[in-house]
Order: C-alpha cells, then sequence, then structure tokens
C-alpha cells in the first residue's frame, strides 16, 4: 500500500515493543509507566458512575460538545484552582481524551512539515513520535537534576526561534526531574521576551512525596505579565484516578483552544460523555484528596525502597537522583568495576534473569545516551522492587561487551 510520507518520520513504541517480551512467567516489570490498578478508588468510580447515570443520564450517554462535558469543565476549573490557577474559568479549558489527546491537537494546530520544536533530552516518548508525524525538527535541551537547563533553552530559542517549547516540568516522564520556581519564573520571562509558546505537560505534578512541588508554569504565569497568552498547559487524570477514563484537558490562549476544537470535531467528535460524566461526578464528590494521599504515600515507600535497593544491589554501577515524586527512576550505567555500561545489552541481561526496565536512548529525540534506563516502581510492591532490583544487580555482574 501507498501509505502517507508522514510515517516515514515515526516508528512504533520502543516500550509497546518491549512489552512482547513480558510474557515470562514470573518476570517482574519496571517497564511501564503505568499507576498501579489496586490505587483505583473502585468504590468511588461506581458511585460516580451510578449517579452520573442516574442524575443526568440523557448527558452521559448521549453526543456532548466537542469543548467538554459543561459539569466536567466547571470540576475540572476548580481543580485547577485549588491548585494556583486562580483565573480559570470553565470556558478556558476543552476536555480532551486523555492528555496525549491534548499534544496530538497541538501538532495539529501548530505543527508544519519542517517547523522547529524544542523537546527536553530525555523526554516522553510519545511526544517525539506525535510532533514528528506532523513534520516536526526537534531540538532538545539538556536536563539535570533540577530540569531543563534554562540558560541553554533560552540560547537555543533565540537560535532556532520555535514554533513551541514542550516541557515536563514536574516530575518529568522519564527524568522524574522537579524544575526548580526560580527556573520556572525564567522559563515564563523568556515565553514573553521571545513571544515564543510554552507547553507545559502535567500527568504527574500530583503524586509528590513530601513538601508539594513549585506551583505549575501555569499557576505563576499570574506573577510575570504577559506570559499567559504564551502557555498552554495539558492534564491529565490517568495517573492520579484512572487511564481507562481517557480524561484530560488542555488550557491555552483562546485562539489555540478554538483551533484545537475544530481539529478535535474531525477526530473524535468529543471525548466520551459517560467517562466525563464519571469523572464530574467523582470530582465532585470530594473524594480526590483522600485518593491523592493514599496514592502519595504507597508511591512513596516504593520509591524510598527502589532507591535503597539500587545503592545496595548495584552501588556505585549506577547513579541516580531520588526521585521526589511522580512514577519513575531515571538512571545512568556508569561502568564503574568494568561493569555493563551499555543500557541496551544490560536489558537483554535483565531479562533473562527475570527483570524488565526500558532503556534510555528511545527517550532522546537526537544524540541518546545509551547508558541510560528508566525504571518504574509504580506497579510493584515493596517485596517486589527489592526483588527485581536483585535481579538487577545479578544481571549487571558481568563484564562490559566491547
Amino acid at each position: 500500500m501507498n501509505f502517507a510520507t508522514r510515517l516515514n518520520n515515526v516508528e512504533t513504541s520502543a516500550i509497546r515493543e518491549l512489552f512482547k517480551l513480558l510474557g515470562k512467567p514470573g518476570i517482574i516489570s519496571f517497564a511501564g509507566g503505568f499507576p498501579d490498578s489496586a490505587m483505583f478508588d473502585v468504590e468511588g468510580l461506581k458511585e460516580a458512575a451510578n449517579k452520573a447515570l442516574t442524575e443526568e443520564p440523557g448527558g452521559a450517554l448521549q453526543y456532548g460538545a466537542t469543548e467538554g462535558y459543561e459539569p466536567l469543565r466547571t470540576q475540572l476549573a476548580a481543580f485547577m484552582q485549588s491548585k494556583g490557577v486562580k483565573d480559570i474559568e470553565p470556558q478556558g479549558l476543552i476536555v480532551t481524551t486523555g492528555s496525549q489527546q491534548a499534544l496530538d491537537l497541538l501538532g495539529k494546530t501548530m505543527i508544519s512539515p519542517g517547523d522547529k520544536v524544542i523537546v527536553e533530552a530525555p523526554t516522553f516518548l510519545a511526544t517525539i513520535q506525535c510532533f514528528r508525524l506532523y513534520g516536526a525538527e526537534l531540538i532538545t535541551a539538556p536536563v539535570d537534576a533540577n530540569g531543563v537547563q534554562t540558560d541553554k533553552l533560552e540560547q537555543l530559542i533565540a537560535e532556532h526561534k520555535p514554533k513551541f517549547v514542550y516541557l515536563i516540568p514536574t516530575f518529568g516522564n522519564p527524568s522524574g526531574a522537579m524544575l526548580s520556581r526560580e527556573r520556572r519564573m525564567k522559563v515564563l520571562e523568556m515565553a514573553v521576551k521571545h513571544q515564543t509558546l510554552i507547553v507545559e505537560d502535567d500527568p504527574y505534578g500530583d503524586l509528590y512525596f513530601g513538601e508539594p512541588p513549585p506551583p505549575s508554569i501555569l499557576a505563576l504565569s499570574s506573577q510575570v505579565p504577559g506570559s499567559r497568552e504564551w502557555i498552554a498547559h495539558c492534564g491529565s487524570m490517568s495517573k492520579v484516578l484512572s487511564p481507562g477514563l481517557r480524561v484530560g484537558w488542555l488550557i491555552g490562549p483562546p485562539e489555540l483552544l478554538a483551533k484545537a476544537t475544530m481539529c478535535k470535531q474531525f477526530s473524535d467528535a468529543h471525548t466520551s460523555t459517560f467517562a466525563q460524566a464519571t469523572a464530574a461526578q467523582y470530582l465532585k464528590s470530594g473524594r480526590m484528596p483522600a485518593t491523592l494521599a493514599k496514592v502519595r504515600k504507597v508511591y512513596a515507600e516504593r520509591a524510598q525502597a527502589m532507591g535503597a535497593a539500587l545503592k545496595k544491589e548495584l552501588g556505585d554501577a549506577i547513579e541516580f537522583t531520588q526521585p521526589q515524586g511522580g512514577l519513575f527512576f531515571w538512571a545512568r550505567l556508569t561502568g564503574a568495576g568494568g561493569k555493563l555500561k551499555d543500557a541496551g545489552e544490560f536489558a537483554k541481561r535483565a531479562i533473562e534473569k527475570g527483570v524488565a526496565f526500558v532503556p534510555g536512548a528511545p527517550f532522546y529525540a537526537n544524540d541518546p545516551d545509551l547508558s541510560t534506563l528508566r525504571l518504574s516502581f509504580a506497579t510493584a510492591d515493596v517485596a517486589k522492587i527489592e526483588e527485581g532490583v536483585g535481579r538487577l544487580g545479578k544481571a549487571l555482574a558481568g563484564p562490559q561487551v566491547e
């Protein structure tokens, strides 16, 4: 068949391909970016679904507005207000089918073939694929433990004049990094100075383990005059409530939301009204704070266990920053003691030992660091984490392969 040439720029997800190898009995997986299904508030969602069907069955089961189910937009605006976005109105956001659709809509509305887009190195794999599908030339900005390096980012903006900059500032996937408040303010200042759209993707910001992270870039925009019109913000219920609901949202300047709504009409008409009505009832019920508190506690324990186990089992052969939230460890093999430094080879050996993770290379749009890897602690309990990391230690024990 004569497929569209845009498909020449993308390939299937390396992570999805890896899942095909995970059928081996007894394997412990640190590979997925999933929340733990045991954390889902099933009773609360069941009650919310029943209320949606009882109180407004027509709204829950009929076609709906492309912009989103109005009661949900109202609840989401209140949710964002609780996180410091004081001036948000229901009309200031559209509901998307997961935040992944928000990214796709940004690609459709903003990217023409050959346009430059700046992303972090590393960044969310699906974003790389999505933006390349629309013909973007991806420019990468380096990340350290405090998020994107804003001095380098500003140099890249000045040099390349991108259509937009895409950031995951809070517990990024895969880096786990948290952009400092100081750097968030610098991002806002450079958005105004260079008249450049900043896309803030924030699916993990509520999953903090100790002190809350700094306010979102969107929330801080009120402190930098003129910056709000240069910010688009993607949110999601997937990591905090349920991925199966496929409920996300996009906040942005009115003209951007209008174009995104038009493209969404062509794509899926609207996000499932039943899912939206269920999410609206859940947020209205007031159960979310307790759900988040439980999830944070469990993930914090697992992250602590994984960090301790990595230090114990792999020692100086691996380096990482202990995450302060989110779902991931981002680590680098050092090659110390003659041990493996190639994460791709390490992944193969790990599978043989009955444990899986994702090598870091696919998360780089350009110039991948082959010694990096991503480990998720979300879906394994403490005992499984300790056993799995023990297996990683055995897998890494062999000599470096030249």
